[in-house]
């Protein structure tokens, strides 16, 4: 027999709020017992609602603030209490980013009892218009005849009834009610679960995703909305390998489908599909990629190994200060990525391996070499792998690149164990109103 869910009290109840979760919501305890309540910072006494009661902690969502904490701002858009999009657009953008500090020196003393000689100032930028890269829900509801185009409620499946969205860049977050009225009209509305967007520093692409053949003058509504903004229109019929752009059609001088995006400090552009992985936070790339690399203190004589380059974000740029790279991802589309960019620039002291890094690397010839200096910026789920091997290498320095502090810290506490010291770390805005925590540090042999 399925268990009874526990009626919810209707009334608002007060609570005083003692400190803020990892995922950025307030944490208050009543008569022994812990509640999270969403929109709520610390020291704050908020009225709020219960939205789930378990046995072991409650949830909620502060709906009236009776005493305000001096952090607290506007949120600058009208659906923050509602999308999950963003979980913290209630706090001063400046205590965000202390914030963030603060749980990376947590971090790197729980794991590994380490405290930089330096610590960098952090990275920062636009916190709004800084998203180039989102996947957004599709769905037509019956009930009330509408479609809804946005990002999941806070803590539900549902999709949220936006109508802008303040954080991605603003030719399509201010077009959301444009992008429902659209689908709306599509024939094929119900079979359409998803809107991917990416964007280049000049052209926006849309990405349809649809699970069934689109009709004809569904087609054409898709075209009528994209050619007079210039965005390029890709359909997705199925997997991600069957994307494909539809306008503008590929000319004899354009043989792939690509946007692109500049590193002006080095003065090279780069190329990309819209499926490719890239950073969402194009300002703080620009930012990132020249940080790492003045780390690194490149010299001309210097070569220089880029593990998980992906398309070559970090390894072009370096290559136009070192006298070889080498870029090592798993994915052999990106290697090829990595090898056009290189042609695009008029790089030639590049080279690209197809490897997965958590796996043995004997008998990889790029795995056979010394290298001045080593560039690393995994997945979440770090590279202690790779950083046991480090030694073997003989770089000097090292900089890691990370969107996890944990992570970070876990292979950091290996690195000095090998005879690594930590010189120097900081954090990058990356992801402004959300928790999440990206960070670079320094290593140098000791």
């Amino acid at each position: 027999m399925a268990r009874k869910r526990k009626l919810l009290p209707e009334n608002p109840e007060p609570a005083s709020i003692e400190s803020l979760s990892h995922d950025g919501r307030g944490i208050a305890r009543r008569d022994g017992k812990t509640t999270f309540i969403d929109n709520a910072l610390p020291g704050e006494e908020v009225m709020f609602k219960f939205t789930y009661m378990r046995r072991k902690f409650d949830e909620g969502k502060a709906v009236e603030i009776i005493k305000a904490s001096p952090d607290r701002v506007t949120p600058p858009c009208q659906h923050s209490t509602l999308c999950g999009g963003c979980s913290l657009q209630h706090m001063n953008p400046d205590v965000q980013i202390a914030r963030k500090e603060s749980v990376l020196r947590e971090q790197l003393q729980h794991f590994g009892g380490l405290t930089p000689k330096e610590w960098l100032p952090p990275l920062t930028g636009p916190v709004t218009g800084y998203r180039s890269k989102a996947r957004m829900g599709v769905k037509y509801v019956e009930a009330k005849d509408e479609t809804l185009v946005g990002f999941r409620e806070k803590r539900n499946s549902f999709i949220a009834q936006l109508h802008a969205c303040e954080v991605l860049v603003p030719e399509v977050g201010h077009r959301i009610d444009d992008l429902r009225a659209l689908m709306h009209g599509l024939k094929s509305r119900t079979r359409i679960p998803q809107i991917e967007l990416a964007a280049g520093d000049d052209i926006v692409a849309l990405i349809i995703r649809h699970l069934d053949p689109l009709p004809d003058e569904d087609q054409q509504a898709l075209l009528n909305f994209c050619q007079p903004l210039g965005w390029h229109l890709y359909l997705q019929p199925g997997n991600e390998s069957t994307v494909h752009r539809i306008w503008p059609a590929l000319t004899g001088a354009e043989h792939e489908e690509r946007l692109y995006y500049r590193h002006p400090s080095a003065d090279v552009e780069l190329a990309f599909h819209p499926t490719d992985f890239t950073q969402v936070n194009a300002d703080i790339n620009r930012k990132m990629v020249p940080l790492a690399l003045d780390l690194l203190d490149i010299a001309p004589e210097h070569t220089v190994l880029d593990l998980f380059c992906g398309l070559g974000n970090f390894t072009i740029p370096a290559a136009k200060r070192a006298a070889k790279v080498v870029g090592v991802e798993v994915s052999q589309a990106m290697v090829k990525r990595g090898y056009e960019n290189a042609a695009r620039n008029g790089l030639n002291n590049l080279d690209f391996h197809a490897w997965d890094l958590s796996q043995d690397i004997s008998g990889q010839v790029w795995a056979s070499k010394a290298y001045d200096r080593i560039l690393i910026d995994p997945p979440r789920t770090g590279a202690l792998e790779m950083i046991k091997l480090m030694p073997r290498f003989g770089a000097k320095k090292i900089v890691y690149v990370s969107c996890n502090p944990a992570t970070l810290a876990r292979d950091a506490g290996e690195l000095t164990a090998l005879g690594y010291r930590l010189k120097a770390a900081g954090v990058m805005d990356m992801f402004p109103h959300t928790t999440h925590v990206e960070s670079i540090a320094l290593f140098e042999k000791k």
